[in-house]
């Protein structure tokens, strides 16, 4: 892959002009693009081009923007992100910094796509509320905090044509143990894996690659180029050696809820 061109794709079609999934909605204004969620789904800055004479006052002008919910919101600032010192301004204006997760990117087109789960386990597809409602705990197990969004985005998406989204768990002895979505931007290159969280005591087994097989052959099937994801430090190591490669790294800089009630 030719990083710098991969990378220039990915800021235009992923960030400046993403396409609104299921309860969202896309606003692009001249310094920054916004996803705006509701019923507790994901919100944030996605994209931004500020500089120095001008960033505090797009973000004061985000943080009014937002000032409707009480729930918390995030700016997802990337390395490579204008002015240098976007995350002490962030920092400095109320916003609390997140782990840091890295940008990898593959083409399909060399990853292995056969889905070879552990023996024990089977990869079944979200398709009705009870397997929404497994993804749900299991990522709530994993990564802490409620899910319910989640759950209910994957089974609007189901319900769409063309459908945004799907979903997979991994099952061994009638318990989900892992579980992971898939989307597809309409009219990108690249098709983003979210997720994947295995519960302990079934890492290091061949859980999660197997999910990530199963979700490129997804994308794969709907003709997309790329697949993306924002690794954690933990699966970072697992995808760079399945063929993934860094573009970036991102923070998700966290307005906390109880400065949004405060202003709402």
């Amino acid at each position: 892959m030719e990083t710098a061109v991969v990378l220039a794709a990915f800021d235009e079609q992923m960030r400046r002009r993403p396409k609104a999934g299921p309860a969202e909605r896309v606003e692009i204004d001249e310094h920054v693009t916004r996803v705006v969620s509701g019923s507790g789904g994901w919100s944030g800055v996605v994209w931004s081009d500020l500089s120095a004479a001008d960033a505090d006052a797009v973000i004061a002008a985000q943080i009014r923007r937002f000032a409707w919910s009480s729930q918390a919101w995030e700016w997802k600032q990337y390395s490579y992100d204008r002015p240098d010192d976007l995350p002490g301004r962030l920092q400095a204006a109320g916003f609390v910094a997140d782990p840091a997760e890295t940008v990898l990117v593959a083409e399909i087109a060399g990853l292995a796509l056969e889905p070879d789960p552990p023996a024990g386990v089977e990869l079944v597809p979200v398709t009705g509320q009870g397997a929404a409602d497994a993804l749900v705990a299991v990522h709530d197990e994993v990564f802490g905090g409620s899910h319910d969004a989640i759950g209910r985005a994957v089974l609007q998406g189901l319900g769409m044509q063309p459908c945004p989204v799907a979903a997979v768990i991994a099952v061994a002895g009638g318990t989900a143990i892992s579980a992971g979505r898939v989307e597809f931007p309409e009219g990108s290159d690249f098709a983003s894996i979210w997720g994947g969280g295995t519960l302990p005591a079934w890492r290091g087994r061949g859980v999660f690659r197997s999910l990530v097989a199963y979700r490129a052959a997804l994308a794969r099937e709907r003709g997309y180029r790329y697949l993306h994801v924002d690794a954690s430090p933990e699966s970072r190591p697992i995808l760079q050696r399945l063929g993934f490669a860094e573009i970036a790294e991102t923070t998700p800089y966290r307005y906390p809820a109880d400065e949004q009630a405060r202003l709402s």
